[in-house]
């Protein structure tokens, strides 16, 4: 191994431990003791480790937040990938009067921020009666968006016409083509889609914490929020409930990182 490449080695280990050390904290509290927290110094491994911290989030109602954030989670997902393919198929691929001008105002949206666009959200929620309901975290988000649109509308255009063409000639209507020729060929990029659809949802904070402020339909970053008030800063418990919310997404990039390196090598994504 050369200097030049010791060097970036050395960086890259850096890096990665600036990166990872503040979950490996967070991980180390979660096992630590309200009294051994306040005591001690934050840097001290627990002596011993105690389980009571996920014990008592288990009582906080922890666990129905949990569920909750799964299902919209899992909802939103399914209507992302279903109402993004079929839109970006229909940019890519149909013809239609004024289909490139609609494309380009749709996707003028993206320069708009999501905080202006909570009032009025929150205004036809209300009007809907729908204020602190399941349906209030789902339907702003199930039938796709501009960024999801762009990036299947791109990998879709360099899909060669002629597997389209061989699929209309025997005889396959639009559907077929989607679901048997631009689907497979799109694998890769459909997984980083999910992953990036699951990690922004499951992460969500300001829209749920609008739309369903003191219901039952409290999603993760919510109830991690209201612990602190709650149960007067206990670092430990929120320690603790952070790190149940963030090992699902671990679990997620570990599971599907192959497919992640492919979308980014075909794609050019950077």
């Amino acid at each position: 191994m050369t200097s030049r490449n010791a060097l970036i080695y050395a960086g890259l280990a850096v890096g990665a431990l600036i990166t990872l050390a503040p979950f490996g904290l967070g991980l180390v509290t979660s096992f630590t003791s309200a009294h051994q927290f306040a005591t001690g110094t934050p840097l001290a491994w627990p002596r011993p480790p105690v389980l009571t911290n996920y014990t008592d989030l288990a009582g906080a109602g922890f666990g129905r937040a949990l569920a909750v954030t799964a299902l919209m989670t899992a909802m939103i997902l399914v209507g992302q990938l279903s109402f993004s393919v079929l839109a970006a198929y229909a940019f890519a691929r149909l013809r239609f009067p004024g289909r490139d001008a609609l494309f380009w105002v749709y996707i003028a949206t993206l320069m708009v921020p999501a905080t202006v666009t909570v009032v009025p959200l929150y205004l036809m929620m209300a009007q809907l009666g729908l204020r602190n309901t399941f349906w209030a975290l789902v339907l702003p988000f199930v039938f796709g968006s501009p960024y999801a649109i762009f990036l299947l509308r791109e990998h879709f255009r360099a899909i060669p016409a002629d597997l389209v063409n061989a699929a209309r000639l025997d005889g396959a209507n639009t559907l077929d083509v989607i679901v048997h020729v631009v689907v497979p060929a799109s694998r890769s990029i459909l997984v980083t889609l999910s992953l990036i659809t699951v990690v922004s949802q499951w992460n969500n904070f300001m829209w749920p914490l609008v739309i369903t402020s003191g219901s039952k339909w409290r999603v993760l970053t919510v109830a991690t929020a209201g612990l602190q008030s709650q149960y007067n800063a206990q670092w430990t418990l929120v320690m603790a409930a952070t790190t149940v919310a963030v090992v699902p997404l671990i679990v997620l990039f570990v599971v599907f990182q192959r497919q992640i390196v492919r979308s980014i090598v075909v794609t050019g994504l950077k």
